[in-house]
């Protein structure tokens, strides 16, 4: 077997088209992080962006997208931002997780989501989580039966305060692929506030994050394009959210809303306005990512599951990364295992946030 490592830029025709079969013969959900226009749309704002090409013979076999580092220290390519991640190989290839970070001249290779099933890296990871999932196969108003009998105070809530909100504030409208570019500028800058207001890194002030979003939100590739959903109030905007699809996935990415109507719930009524929208437009699953939310427990009605860690080969890089990950990782571990301590972080978060506006 032959390994070659080029930039996403440089795939041809026939590897986009290979790399398509591969994962609609996985099985897997077809998560739009695992096609290969995201990989070429993080070729063009991360220049450290690579993939590893498999061949037997002239035949492609196998896709390895990755992002390398100083001293061959690897991770997942879109790291920070990519909610399903992994290599994708055909079947029986015989290759090891070592074998094929050698190929690619990698001591090391971190990820945050590894998708359930990437047997040849679960062996390094270290934590594993849930994805909650809106499950759309039988149509939307089959989800909304499941979830009247799972919530259905939280269902009559969210629909009183949609009521409310149009009698209140005018007429309530949702666009659920919206092109405008403004309205993409207007989620960035309510999704910027609430990073500081809530003390956390703003990913938007990053500009290969800013132009990531920007090149999905024109992609209309079927396997990976950007989906802006808007929910209107008398033609005022006051929820958004941009996310990634596929043909039959969702992939819940970046949702905000405008603070002046926090007390409508704006965001669980655009969410449930996707959610039948998203049904009717063929998709299976809505995946709202890992993490923790109160609204994700009350709306989901199944679970992905998600892996985080290292996959190592023996090297300098390899402890070098280590020493600089793995101690943080047990710290943050520690402190999210301690519903108490877990609320104290979140409150000090919160206050740093205040004091950062103020």
């Amino acid at each position: 077997m032959r390994v070659e490592v080029v930039a996403p830029a440089a795939l041809t025709d026939r590897d986009l088209t290979a790399w398509r079969l591969l994962r609609a013969r996985s099985g897997a959900p077809a998560s739009p992080f695992m096609e290969p226009e995201f990989t070429r749309a993080m070729g063009r704002v991360s220049p450290a962006a690579r993939v590893a090409v498999l061949r037997r013979g002239e035949e492609p076999v196998g896709y390895f997208p990755h992002e390398r580092g100083p001293l061959g220290r690897g991770r997942a390519i879109g790291i920070g931002v990519s909610d399903c991640q992994g290599a994708i190989l055909a079947p029986g290839l015989g290759i090891t997780a070592r074998e094929l970070l050698t190929a690619s001249s990698l001591t090391t290779w971190r990820f945050d989501h590894l998708e359930a099933g990437q047997d040849l890296f679960a062996p390094a990871a270290a934590e594993s989580f849930d994805s909650p999932v809106l499950d759309l196969r039988e149509g939307y108003e089959a989800y909304e039966r499941a979830l009247r009998a799972s919530s259905p105070a939280f269902l009559r809530t969210t629909r009183a305060k949609e009521r409310r909100l149009e009698r209140q504030r005018g007429e309530v409208r949702f666009v659920h692929d919206e092109r405008d570019p403004a309205a993409l500028r207007t989620l960035m800058e309510w999704k910027s506030a609430q990073y500081r207001r809530t003390g956390r890194g703003d990913r938007f002030a990053k500009g290969w994050i800013n132009e990531l979003a920007r090149l999905l939100h024109g992609s209309t590739a079927p396997g990976c394009s950007g989906v802006l959903s808007v929910l209107y109030a008398a033609d005022r905007p006051v929820a958004a959210h941009f996310g990634l699809r596929s043909r039959t996935v969702l992939a819940y990415w970046f949702p905000a809303y405008d603070p002046e109507f926090a007390r409508y719930s704006p965001g669980l009524i655009l969410l449930l306005r996707m959610a039948r929208a998203s049904a009717a437009a063929g998709t299976h699953l809505l995946d709202l990512g890992r993490g923790p939310a109160r609204y994700k427990e009350s709306l989901s009605t199944g679970r992905l599951t998600v892996q985080e860690g290292s996959a190592t080969r023996p090297g300098v890089g390899a402890a070098l990364h280590w020493a600089g990950r793995e101690p943080a990782r047990r710290v943050h571990r520690f402190v999210r295992d301690r519903p108490r301590l877990a609320g104290y972080a979140r409150r000090t978060l919160n206050h740093i946030g205040r004091l950062r506006a103020g």
